[in-house]
This record gives structure tokens, C-alpha cells and sequence, in this order.
């Protein structure tokens, strides 16, 4: 009996996990550059009360498949769902949207490098190409305080254009860096992620190029959750997590039943 309302309390523990990963997504619906995330389970240890393929009698017969009792499930990860989100046009000149893999490098103000897919860039009062929240992107590109408009092509080279010259005069360039496994980025919140052991160190290239994506300017990449599919699975977890409790709330009319019987 003991042993059910503990499997049942790791059903409850792993369907509330999944309903706040599923809230963290609802909630993140309209974030610039937002992948969604999946919670992952795996089932606990087994109880051998008898193993497949011992003795069963004194002719030599063998079980053929044993008793094994779980005893629950556990989390095992939260990964990130990456997919491309659809492209919003803004209509401002330091907005740019990744239309495939790659992520902005980024400069945090302890010299740590980030990494993002927010492309809604500014410019700070030192005329710096900066993020919403002011740091830097990599490498650094300073905007002349002349400039008339700007002009960011596909391969990132960015351009600038004053009143006295017709043509556009480069700037700099925004490169991509990419990852081997980059579900294994850290999230830091504010967009940003940040390497680790698992995603493998960061590969700088052009965008375009060795399998990075390119860059639209005047667009920005919407969150890619599904909301119709996040309320299907809240739904599946709601009733998951009912379900356990139903388990708790029957196992404990049984002991009351067994504690009463004279």
C-alpha cells in the first residue's frame, strides 16, 4: 500500500513539472526569439521480485518473464524545441531576424561572452550597436552620429548612409556562431544563453555560411509555441495529475478498509 501513494506522489511531482513548463511557454508566446521547452520523464528503478530466467522448479524450468515493481518516474530533462519562428516585419533599420540556426554573440559587462536570437538591436549613446538591455554585440560596430539610414544585407555586412555621399559606407559586419549541440546552451533569462560542456564551444562564421543562417533586416522572429498544442498537453498533464491523486485518495480508502477489519 506504502508503496503505491509514493509511486503516485512521483505522478503528481512529474505531471506539476510539465504544467509549469507549459506555463513558461504560454507565458513566453510573444518573446522575440523563444523556443519552446518539453519536459522529459524516465521511469525509477525496478523491484526484482523474481528475475526472468531463474529456476522455477526442479526439472529446470526457466520464467520466462519475472516480476519486476516500478516504483515511479522522475524527471530527466527539459529541452529546448528548436524550430524557427515566423518572421514579423518591424520595419526599423537595427532589427534582424536569423532565418536559420545561428545565434548573436554577445558581450556581457563581466567580459562573458552570451549568446541570443533576439534581434531587436539599438544604438547607445556612444553610437554602439547594442541589445535591449544595453550590451554589446559582437564584433563591435559604431554607428557615425551623420548617419542618415542603415542597411543591413543578408550576409550581415552593415552599411551606413549619410547626406553628402550616395553610397553606403561598411560599417562592419555581424557574424552568427553556432553550436554542435546547441539544446545544450544554458538559458540566463533576458534571451540570452550561455556554453557549456554539453553544447560545445562556440563556431564564429559569416552568416550564410558553414550552415548558419542569414539575417533580414527590418524583421524579427516571433516565439515559435504552438498554443493550441501547449493547451492540448496542459490538458493531458491536468488530468495526469488527477488521475495520481485518484490513486492516492483509493489506496487510502484501502488502508482505511484494512485498519477496520476485526
Amino acid at each position: 500500500m506504502m508503496r503505491a501513494l509514493k509511486i503516485a506522489a512521483t505522478g503528481m511531482s512529474a505531471q506539476q513539472m510539465r504544467v509549469e513548463t507549459i506555463s513558461n511557454n504560454l507565458a513566453n508566446m510573444n518573446t522575440t526569439g523563444y523556443n519552446a521547452r518539453r519536459a522529459e520523464f524516465s521511469d525509477l528503478h525496478y523491484q526484482q521480485m523474481s528475475r526472468a530466467g531463474t529456476v522455477n522448479a526442479s526439472d529446470g524450468t526457466l520464467l520466462p518473464t519475472g516480476i519486476q515493481l516500478g516504483v515511479g518516474v522522475r524527471p530527466s530533462a527539459v529541452s529546448v524545441h528548436l524550430a524557427q519562428g515566423s518572421l514579423s516585419e518591424t520595419g526599423n533599420d537595427l532589427d534582424v531576424a536569423i532565418e536559420g540556426s545561428g545565434f548573436l554573440e554577445i558581450t556581457l559587462p563581466s567580459g562573458e561572452s552570451a549568446y541570443s536570437r533576439d534581434g531587436s538591436l539599438k544604438r547607445n549613446g556612444e553610437g554602439e550597436i547594442v541589445t535591449s538591455d544595453g550590451f554589446l554585440i559582437e564584433p563591435n560596430i559604431v554607428i557615425p552620429d551623420e548617419t542618415l539610414s542603415l542597411s543591413i544585407n543578408p550576409d550581415g555586412e552593415v552599411y551606413a548612409y549619410f547626406d553628402d555621399a550616395p553610397e553606403g559606407q561598411l560599417l562592419g559586419q555581424i557574424v552568427l556562431v553556432g553550436f554542435t549541440n546547441a539544446k545544450g546552451l544554458e538559458a540566463m533569462g533576458s534571451n540570452l544563453f550561455r556554453e557549456t560542456e554539453a553544447s560545445g564551444p562556440p563556431l564564429q562564421g559569416v552568416p550564410g555560411e558553414a550552415g548558419l543562417g542569414t539575417l533580414r533586416q527590418g524583421y524579427l522572429e516571433a516565439s515559435s509555441v504552438d498554443a493550441v498544442r501547449e493547451v492540448t498537453e496542459l490538458i493531458e498533464a491536468q488530468r495526469g495529475y488527477e488521475m495520481n491523486a485518484k490513486v492516492i485518495s483509493a489506496v487510502d480508502q484501502m488502508m482505511g478498509a484494512t485498519t477496520q477489519v476485526r
